[in-house]
């Protein structure tokens, strides 16, 4: 067991909107194709971050764990991501080592966290989590 994470499944109503959007949302990811499956997934860095249908098994929206994605600057992810329609979800708040931390959700309810430094520190954590 290498203890690395290998691949992310998000839940969507519509795979292809969902493809589409996490597209924009991930503009770095390299969008691959698996012909044998007919299934089209997006590769970030070494992690396969697969769109996938929602069903009564697994449905989309937020329910219990979330992946926080390592960004340069807090406030421009943010913004980048509620560009695309995410809105926040928690946070900002701070944490460890000068780090900050929030989650917006996707269209389909499911929560993205960010995690990095705020370079411009516009604001200060109150306790909130708002």
């Amino acid at each position: 067991m290498t203890n690395s994470v290998a691949a992310i499944l998000v839940h969507v109503a519509d795979t292809q909107a969902g493809l589409a959007w996490y597209q924009r949302a991930f503009p770095d990811a390299e969008r691959r194709f698996l012909a044998a499956f007919d299934f089209a997934y997006l590769r970030i860095g070494a992690i396969d971050l697969e769109i996938v249908q929602a069903d009564e098994k697994v449905a989309s929206g937020p329910a219990g764990s979330v992946v926080y994605w390592a960004v340069a600057d807090l406030d421009r992810a943010l913004a980048h991501f509620q560009a695309l329609g995410a809105p926040l979800y928690r946070g900002p708040m701070a944490i460890q080592e000068g780090l900050w931390i929030c989650q917006v959700r996707d269209p389909w309810g499911n929560c993205i966290g960010l995690r990095g430094p705020r370079p411009a520190e516009g604001g200060i954590d109150d306790g909130t989590g708002l």
